[in-house]
């Protein structure tokens, strides 16, 4: 069995009940004590610029890859990773018909009834599976959503019980999608090795691991102003690449201590700077809060792709020069999952695991 297959028993999570089917019940139901564990009264602490929702970089794929505008793009992903952490990702190569084929079938698969879904429900000590995650006492506040959680690259590491048998295309699709991800994935590390002037060989293995997570994300139509579908946190990856399944928005990222909504191409791929990646690059690039909010009557969809390094390698801080000061400690990525994954989620603070100031 291969190592990385560890990483989905870094963690635990307590079961909890199924939100996709909460939110079908008839809404005089969803009462706030039926609520309760999903109500935030501080949600809207922070202002949310809504007025900024189409500035989020935007980074060129092909003109990445070509000699000739590889200069004006590469500062392009450079601005994005340092001042933003996020960025839209155009002519990334993925087929229209594997995009698709991925949305439908994601799509299919959460309308399927509950008990064809929890054939593939997590189990004790596994935390790939259909289900929730981040849930470590029975107290806490949750979020307003379910996930089917896979890892999907390496191959060796997959443990096909997870993968979905309906609808019948779903396993062809998710092979296809976890495929042409992997090359937009090398093709991204590749250029921030060339920005950062990293030896392209201790890149190559920072994106070996990915895990496909399909969210679903259910309209509330009682107080959706006071439910998350996602708590604010940012991404224990390498570097993430999501995609909208549908029209829905939804997300939001942190900048400058407010809420900035995310416009998503609809051509485009999003990649947000992970973690791990933070560390590697002594905070340079940043990796950046999050969150999801809720439609009150439209349900959300989305995939994202973790890419993580080997689950028992290193990442260690690459200094730009002798006279920098070193912020982060070296980690084993296994420790840092571990860490990670046996939290709640809670803003940046799993980063506090490997900071030295």
């Amino acid at each position: 069995m291969a190592s990385e297959r560890r990483l989905a028993q870094v963690g635990t999570t307590i079961p909890v009940r199924n939100v996709q089917d909460l939110a079908a019940c008839d809404a005089g139901d969803l009462t706030a004590e039926a609520l309760e564990r999903y109500i935030r009264p501080d949600i809207d602490k922070d202002a949310v610029l809504y007025e900024h929702s189409g500035e989020l970089p935007v980074v060129d794929l092909g003109r990445l890859l070509n000699p000739q505008s590889w200069e004006e793009e590469a500062a392009k992903l450079r601005s994005a990773c340092e001042e933003w952490g996020f960025f839209q990702v155009l002519s990334h190569g993925v087929p229209e018909e594997v995009m698709a084929n991925i949305k439908r079938d994601i799509q299919e698969f959460f309308q399927l009834p509950l008990h064809v879904k929890n054939c593939y429900a997590q189990t004790p000590g596994d935390l790939q599976g259909y289900g929730q995650a981040y849930v470590v006492s029975n107290d806490q506040k949750l979020d307003w959503s379910d996930m089917l959680a896979i890892i999907t690259q390496p191959p060796a590491a997959r443990d096909m019980k997870h993968w979905p048998t309906q609808p019948l295309t779903f396993r062809k699709s998710l092979e296809d999608y976890s495929f042409e991800l992997k090359k937009v994935a090398h093709s991204i590390a590749t250029a921030i090795g060339r920005i950062l002037n990293i030896d392209p060989e201790l890149m190559s293995d920072k994106y070996a691991v990915q895990v496909l997570r399909m969210n679903y994300y259910p309209p509330c139509t009682s107080m959706p102003e006071k439910v998350l579908g996602f708590s604010p946190h940012s991404d224990g990856s390498f570097f993430t690449i999501l995609s909208q399944v549908n029209s829905v928005q939804g997300l939001q990222i942190r900048r400058h201590d407010a809420w900035i909504p995310v416009k998503p191409h609809p051509e485009a791929l999003l990649v947000n700077v992970g973690d791990l990646l933070e560390i590697m690059t002594n905070g340079k690039f940043k990796s950046i809060e999050h969150r999801v909010i809720i439609n009150a009557c439209n349900e959300r969809l989305s995939v994202s792709a973790f890419h993580n390094p080997k689950f028992d390698g290193v990442v260690s801080p690459v200094m730009g020069s002798t006279t920098e000061k070193v912020l982060y400690k070296t980690v084993k990525v296994e420790d840092y999952f571990a860490h990670y994954m046996s939290n709640k989620l809670d803003g940046k603070r799993a980063l506090d695991y490997v900071k030295l100031f």
